[in-house]
């Protein structure tokens, strides 16, 4: 089994750049219980499988997995991410979806942004080794899925840790079959389905995040959200931007929806670990409640 350790990894699911929740839902039963980690049971399967919520980019000094994810993963026979993260360490797969990272009709990112918003972003990219002629015509969400470092701004400088990279390194040093709920390929589509404007002012409120605008506040409370397993306060967080929240559809509810099919296929073949943003897991559409909506018995797990 090859490993995407032996070459970058230049993809990121959607969600490393979506770290909370883009509109609040009212608590369903779901969410009522605080809990990372959840057992599915029932309706036929043999065994259970789980499903764990993952917070995509966190501090080193904050990661944690307990005893009892630990335990489920080594009973699991398969890894499911959101994506087959395994599959994007091939750059025979990757090169035909980093061509759909350019904007279309040749629009450019200082056709979207002010002239102060975009030196400022300018600045931000090459301080971090990344000139802007090479980026001017990238989808600024795409952009922002390419700066982990600014979507994990704690106020210092220091490491963070991907709970989907660990997962993928347990998994192939088990020999543990990957796979995916979507494809790539249908994540890089998203990115044409909200307006390069829009997208453009999140890349721009990432990129002057600081802690006089709450940024760094809001990331240390959705990191001890997740600290204390609280998904449904996750759940409750609100981006400020209103336009941005409009399409919480599209970037959870929908998808919610279309992976409880294929997570069914998935466990009645072997008890499957899957590993998903907890932003997906809480709430009335959330994962937890629609598995329990198909006639799962779902329990958490400490």
């Amino acid at each position: 089994m090859k490993s995407v350790f032996q070459r970058p990894l230049l993809f990121l699911p959607l969600f490393f750049l979506v770290l909370q929740p883009l509109a609040a839902q009212t608590a369903g039963e779901a969410s009522a219980v605080r809990s990372l980690l959840w057992e599915i049971k029932g309706k036929g399967l043999t065994k259970p499988s789980y499903l764990y919520g993952t917070i995509h980019l966190i501090g080193k000094s904050d990661f944690f997995l307990t005893e009892a994810t630990e335990k489920a993963f080594g009973e699991a026979q398969r890894v499911a991410f959101e994506i087959d993260l395994e599959e994007m360490g091939d750059f025979s797969t990757l090169m035909p979806l980093l061509m759909q990272s350019f904007m279309k009709k040749d629009t450019t990112l200082s056709d979207l942004l002010s002239p102060e918003e975009y030196r400022a972003v300018k600045a931000h990219f090459e301080q971090l080794g990344l000139p802007m002629f090479f980026l001017d015509r990238i989808k600024p969400m795409f952009l922002t899925a390419l700066d982990p470092q600014a979507m994990a701004r704690t106020g210092e400088a220091e490491e963070t840790v991907s709970y989907e990279i660990e997962f993928l390194r347990m998994a192939q040093e088990a020999d543990k079959p990957i796979d995916g709920l979507e494809t790539a390929a249908f994540q890089m589509s998203m990115f044409d389905s909200i307006p390069y404007r829009v997208q453009a002012r999140m890349l721009v409120d990432m990129v002057k995040g600081n802690p006089e605008e709450g940024g760094n506040q809001e990331f240390q409370q959705m990191v001890e959200m997740y600290k204390n397993q609280d998904i449904e306060g996750m759940q409750g967080m609100l981006g400020a931007d209103k336009e941005i929240a409009a399409y919480e559809n599209l970037l959870l509810v929908n998808r919610n929806r279309k992976w409880i099919p294929i997570m069914e296929k998935m466990m009645a073949e072997k008890p499957t670990f899957f590993a998903v943003g907890a932003g997906h897991l809480g709430g009335p559409q959330g994962v937890v409640q629609l598995l329990r909506d198909s006639g799962y018995s779902i329990t958490a797990l400490k």
